[in-house]
């Protein structure tokens, strides 16, 4: 029976092993994909199966530097306990210096890249999960670059639940950049500056502040004015250069940088588990269910 791209991926989404395994099993059995996953499960290889419907929205972030590139990644897990776990850290360290040597195009790219240990990412991180018995998955990485005249910025808060990553050039002072990743670890802009904006979210802004102001009573002589000053504050909550530096409140992160004769080039921000499920666990309901097994 001919193995086709599209079962390699369904036994991939149902196993977690590796794309070569997966067409391996499934010509192994002829592509019969019970009997597939049984292959891959007498091979230890699936045994990830199991926890790939379960949410990992806990983990990591870490970041790490050589030379002008450096790597942010997010690392998740299903509980913060494990997240502590010296193997799981030790995956982390190691996934971060593959993508940092190899910068492969995405995540689904890193997967199925062979690393320097001689395994593939998706079977290393496979292997983790069988030893540490939660479901742990690659979410997102970053590479980013500098020249000989520029500084990174890297902070980790809390132990690696918020990390960020400053690209600065003008200066070669890292405590520049990090003072810098510090005030976007804790306001969290979206943007460098008022140009990154595009025209379509300040007409949006726009439209929003003037009706307010409408409702408010105001006579319309008058709105468009007061518009433009609302729009000051909307860019001061959006815009890093706009924003009162956290270490400073009297003068802002531009003037921050300027002083340092410096530009901010490029910033990347992770938040562990942002834009996942949270799983919510009754405690007494898993119980009663392991009791009925």
């Amino acid at each position: 029976m001919a193995i086709t791209a599209q079962m390699v991926k369904e036994l991939r989404e149902k196993t977690g092993a590796g794309m070569l395994d997966c067409k391996k099993a499934l010509t192994e059995t002829n592509g019969n994909m019970e009997e597939a996953i049984d292959f891959l499960r007498e091979k230890g290889i699936a045994s990830a199966a199991k926890k790939a419907d379960r949410i990992a929205a806990e983990g990591t972030t870490f970041i790490l530097s050589e030379g002008n590139k450096a790597v942010i990644l997010e690392v998740n897990a299903e509980t913060d306990f494990v997240a502590k776990n010296e193997t799981f850290q030790e995956l982390v360290k190691e996934l971060a210096e593959h993508l940092l040597n190899n910068e492969p195009a995405s995540v689904e790219a890193a997967l199925e890249q062979k690393m320097a240990n001689g395994q593939v990412v998706s079977e290393y991180i496979n292997s983790a999960i069988a030893k540490i018995g939660e479901k742990i998955t690659l979410r997102r990485f970053a590479v980013k670059t500098k020249s000989d005249q520029g500084a990174f910025g890297e902070y980790l808060h809390m132990g690696g639940r918020i990390g960020v990553l400053t690209v600065l050039e003008g200066t070669t002072d890292q405590n520049v950049a990090k003072d810098v990743a510090m005030h976007i670890a804790a306001i969290n802009p979206k943007y460098i500056s008022r140009d990154q904006v595009s025209a379509e979210e300040v007409d949006r802004e726009r439209q929003v502040l003037t009706q307010q102001a409408l409702n408010e009573g105001k006579p319309e002589k008058i709105v468009e004015k007061m518009v433009e000053g609302r729009l000051g504050k909307f860019f001061e909550q959006i815009c890093l250069l706009d924003q009162s530096f956290v270490k400073d409140p009297d003068q802002k992160v531009r003037k921050f940088v300027e002083s340092k004769g410096a530009t901010v080039q490029d910033f990347v921000r992770y938040e562990v588990g942002e834009g996942l499920e949270k799983r919510q666990e009754n405690f007494a309901e898993e119980v009663m269910s392991q009791i009925k097994k």
